[in-house]
């Protein structure tokens, strides 16, 4: 008779199974935030002129660019798991403290925890689920578990958004604050539940490297590697143009000539493109780099038609665009995981992120500097352009996988 100690593993399905499930959880409370369509208005019945609160988004940018790579760092030196854990948390204690202390100094010290939280957990989860299923020697299915985990953090921000209304008006600012602080923990304890073995090999064989010998490491890798440099360059130009874009969606909708209550349905059409852009990654990964490319360009132009047309019906070409983004966004991290080759994943991941924050910083400047001159829907058509060199780029590549 079989021991407790003595039981057969589970079979590499089911344990994959199980790492979807978690992941999955994980990403759908880290998103279920009530707060997220409410937070700016709450700030300004509490006085906050507009300034102020843009001046909040800066500080929140400006503390998310300084953690990235150093947070990153720390999950490949400690533990990506603790990382995940200890994201949420601050998260949490963020949202507490706006809720209990109502002014500019505690939104501040809120936005810089929420910032704080959002860089540590940003690299860890990619190398935490990529050295998984590389244990289980599924590797090969990063993408599509990724993929759905998108999937579920998307529709759970859609729920949220949906939900945070009659929240609002049933429980007042209370029920708001309450749950969207219970979703932070509940997600930090999803955290929890997720495997790391990499972490305790390193136990046992005491060969866990510090702080700067990871962090050499990582840089050590990006220096000598080509397709690492090359993945991390798609990645960051790929996510942080749509991501850009993406926050001045509803302006663009409103630019349509649509009534108000109209606007949030035609913001609905894009993500339901993102959403499903997430769920084709298994398909993505059998393109070629030639057809990604091609694919990358017919959406960049969909997306110029679509804005430049100043018309509702034009937002089911811009879904279609986003969900070819979204495609794209999911498979150029599939690239550089891929790519990646020593201990410290979750280093170069959060240099990548990095970039992404700053390129991102770049477009929201070129947005604001052509918004007095153009329309909306003209500078998604200049921004789309940012696409064809990149389709480019990736019609001299394999496969994603």
């Amino acid at each position: 008779m079989l021991t407790s100690s003595s039981c057969p593993p589970a079979p590499i399905d089911s344990r994959v199974r199980s790492l979807e499930r978690r992941l999955c959880a994980y990403a759908g409370l880290e998103d279920f935030v009530l707060l997220y369509p409410l937070y700016a208005l709450l700030f300004a019945e509490n006085g906050l002129t507009t300034a102020e609160i843009s001046s909040l988004f800066a500080i929140w940018c400006i503390v998310g660019l300084l953690v990235e790579v150093p947070s990153g760092v720390w999950a490949d030196a400690v533990s990506r798991r603790a990382m995940m854990v200890v994201g949420p948390v601050l998260s949490a204690a963020g949202f507490a403290l706006w809720a209990v202390t109502p002014s500019y100094a505690a939104y501040a010290a809120g936005f810089t925890l929420w910032a704080v939280g959002g860089s540590v957990r940003s690299g860890s989860m990619e190398a935490l689920v990529h050295d998984e299923l590389e244990r289980l020697g599924a590797a090969d299915r990063y993408g599509r578990v990724m993929g759905r985990a998108a999937a579920v953090s998307m529709a759970a921000t859609a729920a949220a958004t949906a939900a945070a209304a009659p929240a609002l008006a049933f429980g007042g600012d209370t029920l708001v604050w309450a749950g969207s602080i219970g979703a932070c923990l509940l997600c930090a304890a999803a955290g929890a539940t997720l495997p790391e073995h990499r972490t305790a090999a390193h136990r046992e064989k005491a060969e866990r490297p510090g702080y700067l010998a990871t962090l050499h490491s990582g840089l050590t890798e990006v220096r000598g590697s080509r397709p690492v440099r090359r993945a991390m360059v798609l990645a960051v130009v790929i996510t942080s143009v749509w991501g850009v874009l993406d926050e001045y969606v509803p302006l663009l909708a409103a630019d349509t000539g649509v009534a108000t209550q109209t606007v949030p349905l035609l913001v609905l059409v894009v993500w339901v493109g993102v959403t499903l852009g997430s769920l084709l990654v298994s398909a993505g990964e059998r393109l070629s780099g030639r057809a990604t490319g091609a694919l990358l360009a017919l959406a960049a132009v969909a997306l110029a038609a679509g804005a430049l047309s100043g018309v509702p019906a034009g937002f089911a070409l811009l879904g279609a665009a986003f969900l070819v983004f979204q495609l794209a966004d999911v498979l150029a991290d599939v690239r550089l995981q891929a790519a990646i080759t020593g201990q410290s994943r979750a280093t170069i991941t959060s240099l990548a992120g990095l970039g992404t924050n700053v390129t991102s910083l770049l477009a929201y400047g070129t947005y604001a500097a052509l918004s007095p001159h153009l329309s909306h829907g003209a500078v998604f058509a200049l921004l789309a352009l940012a696409y064809l060199p990149v389709a480019v780029a990736l019609g001299g590549l394999r496969r994603a996988g």
